[in-house]
């Protein structure tokens, strides 16, 4: 991030911060539905003493990524079969845009049903949300190959497989990041979700037992971490993506 970028970005938190600490001295709006920026930070800064933030933080964080890489996995072997075995494509293509238009919150019941209220119902929801974007991208990086690559490959005698490995898939490579970048996204936006199915720790257990709880503060302490993480994260992705890609302003990832 450049300086006049970071500049404005810390005017506008700043200005955020300062209408919303006004808006809480005035009693527009209750104390109750929404504490002082400063208790916010006092509670903040309690749970970071106790440590139980940073418990919390490293159970979703593994439960994210878990999800992550099941989801990738999945997309990207789908994906592959779907070029190189373009007939087996019929047998689950259907199903997957069937799938795309369910909300995952609405296959909780069925999937505690089948896994019961462990670490798989709540990794599979991660899963369920994160897999389309990252399918959706790698399928469009691999379909959109130049064919005159493609045609080259088949001049010095390339397989479907050979010529999917030398040739698609680096050509894919950007969309397929793009789709990792999103899905990622997804995952953090999930553990919400995924971690109020009979959760004992996480942020996603901290939040709704903060809220059972009446304790805006800590709810709001709950967002505030799971964004500058999921933000954390994000940055170091596109940056790795950056190098693997050669610059990260010529591939759009700042």
């Amino acid at each position: 991030m450049n300086k006049n970028k970071m500049i404005k970005t810390t005017i506008s938190v700043v200005s955020l911060i300062t209408v919303w600490g006004l808006v809480s001295k005035m009693g527009v709006v209750s104390s109750y539905i929404l504490p002082a920026p400063v208790k916010v930070l006092n509670t903040l800064f309690k749970m970071v003493q106790t440590g139980e933030i940073f418990e919390d933080i490293h159970i979703s964080y593994i439960r994210v990524l878990k999800g992550f890489f099941i989801a990738t996995l999945a997309a990207f072997i789908l994906a592959m079969i779907r070029i190189i075995l373009p007939k087996w494509n019929d047998y689950y293509e259907n199903v997957l845009q069937f799938l795309k238009n369910v909300p995952p919150l609405s296959l909780i019941s069925l999937l505690i049903l089948w896994f019961g209220i462990g670490e798989t119902t709540k990794i599979g929801i991660i899963v369920l949300t994160a897999f389309f974007p990252i399918y959706l991208n790698t399928v469009k990086g691999f379909i959109s190959c130049d064919k005159k690559l493609l045609e080259v490959g088949e001049i010095y005698g390339y397989s479907k497989v050979n010529s999917f490995f030398k040739i698609r898939l680096p050509y894919a490579m950007s969309d397929i990041l793009v789709g990792m970048r999103i899905g990622l996204g997804y995952s953090w936006r999930a553990i919400i979700s995924a971690e109020m199915i009979a959760a004992s720790a996480g942020l996603g257990h901290m939040i709704l037992f903060a809220q059972q709880m009446s304790r805006t503060d800590k709810v709001i302490v709950g967002i505030l971490v799971i964004g500058v993480v999921g933000y954390i994260t994000d940055r170091l992705f596109a940056f790795i993506i950056g190098k693997v890609l050669k610059g990260s302003e010529k591939n759009g990832w700042d």
